[in-house]
């Protein structure tokens, strides 16, 4: 039985899976800032999910492939970006060689296939998913990916976009998680915020992870100052985020309700992700449900 939101919300000790696919995303960033920038903010990896739905296959049509014409319409009608947007985006993943041209049924279309960084990285985003999930109870899905990544990939990565494209809790979980998720860098700054996290006492209103150094995420995010600073204005005038002492001095902090709103998010990505796991890959442990362990 897959582990549901509430669940994985309720439990304290999910905390550590958050911490440590912070740090995972935060790793990819550095490792390929260009690659990382799809999952930087909210817009940009749904496209991304939609676009490799539609090369694999998503569950709503009956054959695969992507192609601009196709992708635009996806994105208009699930109300993830506008046509233009969309357009935009196809070309900038064929301008940095992460889609290219593919052979396809209709000749007089033009089709697109991810290349094979792409499909690396989207595969690595997938396992540490599964390792996190396996972390919790023992099973073994990222090994069971890691037999036949490909066949895997494909198989679950449209039944996980169907489900994230079509949830409320994955793409508008809160005011100030929209607030950084929808903002160019925005994801990326909030990953390492959240990646600070000491603990999170339920009953505190916040939460002090330490000074916070503009230059350092400046530098780190190739975000310009004024941008961030905008950001985390907003994010202040909205009670989740700011310093103990006058003029950004002090303690960096963030509130409980900010905190929770990140923490539903994750719930509700890795009950969607462990839900496709299970009917791709059957389940994870052979256990009885309360049985299963979160550590």
């Amino acid at each position: 039985m897959a582990f549901t939101a509430e669940t994985l919300a309720a439990d304290d000790r999910f905390l550590a899976a958050i911490l440590h696919c912070a740090d995972q995303m935060l790793a990819i960033y550095r490792e390929s800032p260009r690659i990382a920038s799809i999952f930087a903010a909210q817009q940009r990896w749904l496209m991304a999910h939609a676009g490799f739905a539609l090369h694999y296959g998503h569950p709503d049509h009956e054959k695969s492939g992507l192609y601009s014409g196709r992708f635009i319409d996806f994105a208009v009608k699930n109300d993830i970006a506008s046509r233009n947007t969309a357009a935009a985006f196809m070309q900038e993943m064929l301008a940095y060689r992460f889609l290219r041209p593919a052979p396809g049924p209709d000749k007089r279309t033009r089709y697109l296939e991810p290349t094979e960084i792409a499909e690396q990285h989207f595969t690595r985003w997938l396992v540490t998913h599964m390792m996190i999930l396996d972390s919790l109870d023992g099973g073994e899905r990222a090994d069971k990916i890691a037999a036949d990544p490909t066949a895997t990939m494909a198989a679950l990565q449209p039944r996980i976009a169907k489900a994230i494209i079509g949830s409320q809790a994955v793409p508008s979980p809160g005011p100030t998680f929209n607030l950084f998720n929808w903002a160019n860098s925005g994801g990326l700054v909030m990953d390492y915020l959240i990646s600070r996290l000491p603990e999170f006492p339920r009953t505190a209103e916040r939460v002090a992870i330490g000074p916070l150094s503009l230059r350092e995420l400046r530098e780190q995010f190739m975000i310009s100052n004024t941008h961030l600073k905008r950001l985390l204005t907003q994010a202040a005038a909205m009670e989740s985020v700011g310093w103990t002492e006058p003029s950004r001095k002090g303690e960096f902090w963030l509130s409980h309700r900010f905190i929770l709103e990140y923490w539903n998010y994750q719930a509700a990505k890795f009950a969607i992700v462990d839900a496709a796991a299970e009917a791709v890959l059957g389940p994870a442990v052979l256990i009885e449900p309360q049985a299963r362990r979160v550590v």
